[in-house]
């Protein structure tokens, strides 16, 4: 009797300290993490095993965050968006820049090309031959005349720079052409002019109208060609050496 006694007393002794059970939730968590744990560290070992070949090294184990990760439980943050790659914008002024250079090079070429064409030497007038160089009426004629209607055009024949326009005795009006060789072409009586001095002119440019100023005997354009020096040779062996007839 005495010993039943003691062992119930014994009893309930433990039974006071005993701590409570805990609730069913907090008893789900733990045996999750306990199977977690366990099935990480199986894995962990076997993966030992196979790569160090029956060494005694040990894997060390995923930490808890990755293990709630692996298992899908833990955590709240949602995963990071996936950065897709963007073409790069395309430049519409630099686009527009190289259409430019384009174009000017284009026109360039088309212009290079056009002055490669052009003649270089042309007749200053179109209309009759009526007059050579040399010896006329007991004095010397420094020039051929071509003769047309008043304000038939008169053109420049070689590249130059305008040297003189405006009145001169003898001629009426006149205009003088110097050319890159330093040669000088004369174009006399004229009606009327459209260059000034100092301008530049083309083979072929306008540059004045045929008249009948000056010691005139009819409407005719009067043509001189002076080399370096200021001497003055026949401009149809001048022209004709340049490809051009009258």
């Amino acid at each position: 009797m005495l010993e039943e006694a003691v062992e119930r007393a014994s009893v309930r002794a433990v039974s006071t300290h005993r701590l409570p059970p805990p609730p069913s939730a907090l008893r789900g968590r733990i045996v999750v993490a306990a199977v977690a744990v366990g099935a990480f560290a199986a894995a962990g070992a076997g993966q030992t095993l196979t790569s160090g070949k029956g060494s005694n090294e040990v894997t060390p184990l995923a930490s808890a965050k990755d293990n709630s990760a692996a298992l899908g439980v833990g955590g709240n943050a949602p995963s990071a968006p996936q950065i897709l790659p963007v073409s790069k914008a395309t430049d519409g002024s630099f686009e527009a820049q190289k259409l430019a250079k384009s174009q000017q090079i284009t026109q360039e070429r088309e212009a290079a090309e056009a002055e490669a064409k052009r003649p270089k030497f042309v007749r200053p007038a179109n209309g009759a031959f009526t007059s050579g160089y040399g010896g006329r009426w007991g004095t010397t004629h420094y020039g051929i005349d071509i003769a047309g209607p008043i304000g038939t055009p008169i053109y420049s024949a070689a590249d130059g720079v305008v040297i003189e326009a405006g009145p001169a005795s003898g001629f009426g009006l006149w205009v003088r052409v110097e050319h890159s060789d330093g040669t000088i072409t004369v174009y006399g009586h004229v009606d009327s002019y459209n260059v000034r001095e100092g301008q530049r002119v083309k083979a072929g440019e306008q540059i004045a109208r045929m008249g009948n100023r000056g010691f005139s005997t009819g409407p005719h354009l009067h043509f001189e060609v002076w080399v370096a020096g200021g001497q003055k040779i026949n401009p149809l062996t001048w022209l004709n050496a340049r490809g051009v007839t009258v």
